[in-house]
Formats: C-alpha cells, structure tokens, sequence
C-alpha cells in the first residue's frame, strides 16, 4: 500500500479532492494510505505562525523551515515503506509534471507534499528534505495545495488496481509520445452532428487506423513539439 502524507496549513483542502473521485476510492481499496499533517501543529505561540518576513528585505513572506522539518519528522515516524521516501515540493521553478514522472511516482512505496504558501519555503527545506520539485505549468497558484492534488491524482490513477480498467491509462494523451483520437459515445447522432461511420463499421483494423490517424493530426496541430519528437522517434 502506497503511504500519502500532505503537510499543509489548509487539510481541508487536499481532503476535499482526497474525498472524492478516484483518490477516494483508491482509498477504500487500500491500495494509497492518506495521512493528512496539519503543520500549524508543529509552530509555536498563540498565533500559531508558519511565516517570517525574508532575510536581506524583500516583498511577501517565507514558509519558516523549523515548522516543516518538524512535520516531516512525523512523516518518517509514520512511514513504513521499504522503499526511500519521495518529499515533493510543487514549485513553478521545477520541471514541468510529465507522464513519466507520475509513472516513476507511481511506483514508490510513500510521497511527502509539502504545500508551499506565500513567496515559498525557507531554502534549507528544499536543500536537506525535499527530493523531487515539480511544477504543474509556467503560471503561479496561491498555494500549493492544488498542484500537489494535480500530481497526486496523476500518479494515483497509474497505480495497478486503482482504475479499474487498467488498460485506459495505457492509452491516455503522453503515454506513446500522442495526444489521444477523440472519443464519442451513445447516442449515434446529437443535434444532427453524427458519429464517423468508420466506428461504427466494426471493422477493427479501419477503426485503430482512423484512431492512429487522428492522433497524429491532433498532436500535429495541438503540440508541434511533440510532434516533433514523435516524428525524430520514428526515423530511429
């Protein structure tokens, strides 16, 4: 079973997105194990403050380390994997979240978020206690609890047994380098718009090629740089 820590000023947050969909049900299936750490647990004074004004002057406010480090102290009292134990930041200063991060994600036997606020955390966090920094896109949230639900259900769902046919995430946009063909569903015409005779055709070996088809104008047309890439794969 999969260990999920979230250390956040805000649970209620991640346990609203936790509490629904496919992380819920992973849940009950316990397949992921959700530990919510509420680091205003970890401050001191009445106030209860996890913030300070920066060294050297500056705008806005720095996420305090002591706090931080205190909660990922109980993180590791919790965590019982064999595996070493993910701590992801979610940061637009990282690399962009990607299908094949949430797959090596996916396979660890515990992940630490830790939810960022204000102008960031104190540097010393980042540099002893965190090993992965991801960033969901090149545009800035007001916390971090949001992107950390983004990475956590894209590594979730990529787990086996959580969805419960396997075989669509094998199949989803990025996984083969293209953007996935379009679907369509019952009924077979909607406000006169129908639904390409070639799927109704049962004729499988026309249906896969008009899906191949269709991937590759969508990823042609949507995302030249993955079309590149797949193009440069295929002289290979």
């Amino acid at each position: 079973m999969m260990q999920i820590f979230v250390i956040t000023p805000f649970p209620a947050i991640p346990e609203a997105v936790i509490g629904e969909s496919i992380l819920r049900r992973a849940g009950e299936k316990e397949i992921v194990d959700y530990h919510m750490i509420d680091l205003r647990e970890f401050t001191e004074g009445k106030h209860r403050q996890i913030d300070d004004y920066p060294f050297g002057g500056g705008t806005g406010m720095v996420m305090l380390a002591e706090p931080i480090m205190k909660a990922m102290d109980r993180v590791r009292e919790l965590y019982n994997g064999d595996k070493g134990l993910r701590v992801v930041f979610p940061s637009p200063q990282a690399k962009v979240l990607s299908q094949e991060t949430s797959r090596d994600l996916s396979e660890a036997d515990g992940i630490a978020f830790i939810c960022g606020h204000y102008k960031g955390i104190d540097e010393r966090v980042r540099e002893t206690v965190v090993t992965d920094e991801i960033s969901i896109g090149d545009y800035v949230v007001t916390g971090g609890e949001l992107p950390a639900m983004v990475i956590l259900d894209s590594v979730v769902r990529l787990i086996p047994g959580v969805l419960g046919d396997e075989e669509s995430a094998n199949t989803d946009s990025f996984t083969h380098d293209l953007l996935d063909h379009p679907h369509y569903t019952r009924p077979e015409e909607v406000k006169g718009l129908k639904v390409p005779e070639v799927l109704m055709s049962g004729h499988h070996a026309n249906v896969d090629a008009w899906r191949q088809e269709q991937r590759e104008l969508r990823t042609k047309n949507n995302r030249p740089d993955l079309w590149e890439h797949y193009q440069e794969e295929l002289l290979k």
